[in-house]
């Protein structure tokens, strides 16, 4: 297991390195010039922007300029966004907010909708696996932005019962209708995947087994059925937790809450190149520890695999 991981990590490193090279020359080939985009309509001393470009080094080639950022970054400096403010600050102030956004809706989903998978899985053909197949399709098949706009205007503004925006952001309860926005589409998906994978386990031959030996209810469903079925859905929560934080942007604009997706939003709409590679960098990082987790979860579940 620990050559394992040991080679794992070390092929992050050249994942890590491309991905956030190739978010670097997008970010930094845009059209525009983001020092002139600082003074908005008017005139900017040529001579100001020359010493600009030069603090910021904007002057450089992207290659050496990714390098400067490269090697900063590996001594905890993301750089300085054109504001003057340290990347890392403004990164310090937002994720802490999406962090505990995306782990609220990663909580409901996970919770939730594993719940109704197994419920629906072993009531296949009732009325309540149905419902909520078509419950499910029903999310699946209309936009975030939609179900987040609909929940802010008959919630909040019809009903009366959420304020129409987040007041504190670091207040878990005025994130909870956020959190559940933000997680429905997956919600949906991880009940139907553990519907499906439930149906399938519960006519393996070990469930039949089990069942002959005489094994409590308890037993065949929660060790058997469940840890089986659940490999799939791994995989799938896995990768979400970085879906969640990266796109917290929409849910985050339509409640305005102050995190991640609303910073790298603001930044994006002012050329704030450092803070975008900055925000995406870490999401990046997010992507591939998740990803060595999920991994190392599958030995957890199923004994029968294991890692030389």
């Amino acid at each position: 297991m620990g050559r394992y991981v040991a080679r794992r990590l070390l092929q992050m490193i050249p994942v890590f390195i491309g991905t956030t090279l190739l978010i670097f020359l997008m970010v930094y080939s845009l059209p525009g010039d983001p020092i002139q985009a600082l003074f908005g309509s008017k005139a900017a001393d040529p001579a100001t922007v020359a010493r600009l470009r030069h603090e910021y080094g904007l002057d450089q080639s992207l290659l050496v300029q990714y390098w400067n950022y490269l090697t900063g970054l590996f001594q905890g400096d993301f750089g300085q966004s054109f504001s003057g403010r340290p990347v890392a600050d403004l990164m310090a102030d937002a994720f802490p907010v999406t962090i505990r956004l995306a782990l609220l809706a990663f909580g409901i989903e996970l919770v939730v909708g594993i719940a109704l998978g197994l419920l629906t899985g072993l009531k296949r053909g009732k009325f309540i696996d149905q419902f909520v197949l078509v419950l499910t399709l029903v999310v699946v098949s209309i936009p975030v932005f939609v179900i987040g706009f609909l929940t802010q205007f008959f919630l909040g503004m019809k009903w009366r019962l959420i304020t129409p925006t987040v007041q504190d952001s670091m207040n878990v309860g005025q994130l909870l209708v956020p959190a559940l926005v933000l997680g429905s589409l997956s919600l949906a998906y991880v009940a139907r995947l553990t519907r499906t994978t439930v149906v399938e386990n519960l006519r393996a031959d070990y469930m039949r087994t089990a069942l002959a030996k005489g094994l409590p209810t308890s037993r065949r469903l929660g060790v058997h059925l469940l840890r089986n079925s659940l490999i799939p859905v791994v995989t799938f929560l896995g990768t979400d937790l970085g879906m969640l934080m990266g796109g917290a942007i929409v849910t985050e604009g339509i409640f305005n809450v102050q995190g991640v997706g609303n910073t790298l939003f603001k930044a994006i709409q002012t050329s704030e190149g450092p803070t975008v590679v900055g925000i995406v960098t870490v999401l990046v990082l997010v992507y591939l520890v998740t990803s060595l987790v999920v991994d190392l979860l599958y030995a957890v579940l199923d004994p029968r695999i294991r890692y030389a």
